[in-house]
């Protein structure tokens, strides 16, 4: 395999791109991106990721939400997660069709935390690792999630960000299977608004604790 680019349908009609990309034909480990609705795939964090898995003998799924189109400015909040949560299980189902895997990893960022949160509900995924980006903890369904989960896990978020609220990140550190990290003086974009060069030094800080945690975790290196 070298890249699959291809999509399915998903909610109400809207076509869902999606790429699929890895050095061998067959792998152990699956990673799933699902991006934010403004942090795409190919931000930062995700670019640099991309780079880093892509040289172990895993596969990436990459879901290309499309949640920019102007079909979705009318769609009222709760209509968007809908999408979110089919638009990812649809994708996922067409390409477990053709494809298994013993080790599967998820790394959301933002929205694609909601897809995700769903995800970890399903039997197949009852042992998936999570990377969790700017969970919108704002929403009780997912601060649930990742506060009760015991699939391991690591939860990124800035003090700064509008989502941040202290009492609801003390629940997320109360568990044990997950490794909390807040980022002080970093946005939603886990950046840092007054200082551009502490910019790269967040991104480098984040992008060695995911590949920490992955090869500690889940990656195999056979």
């Amino acid at each position: 395999m070298k890249y699959i680019n291809s999509s399915v349908t998903g909610f109400k009609g809207m076509k869902i791109p999606y790429t699929m990309h890895g050095r061998t034909d067959c792998a152990k480990d699956l990673v799933i991106f699902f991006p934010g609705s403004n942090y795409t795939v190919n931000s930062p964090i995700f670019h640099f990721l991309g780079e880093m898995i892509f040289k172990q003998s895993v596969h990436i799924l990459e879901v290309n939400f499309p949640y920019k189109d102007e079909f979705y400015d009318d769609l009222s909040q709760e209509d968007l997660y809908k999408a979110v949560i089919t638009d990812a299980k649809t994708v996922i189902d067409k390409v477990l069709e053709s494809h298994s895997y013993e080790n599967y990893i998820f790394i959301g960022k933002s929205i694609g935390t909601i897809a995700m949160s769903s995800e970890l509900n399903r039997k197949i995924f009852k042992r998936a690792k999570g990377v969790w980006l700017t969970p919108l903890i704002n929403r009780t369904e997912i601060l649930n999630v990742i506060s009760e989960t015991s699939n391991k896990g690591l939860c990124i978020l800035g003090d700064k960000d509008k989502i941040y609220s202290e009492k609801r990140w003390g629940i997320i550190e109360k568990n044990q299977h997950i490794t909390a990290r807040l980022i002080p003086n970093a946005n939603h974009r886990l950046e840092d608004d007054k200082d551009f060069y502490k910019s790269f030094d967040i991104l480098k800080s984040i992008i060695t604790d995911i590949e920490d945690f992955l090869l500690r975790e889940v990656i195999s290196n056979e």
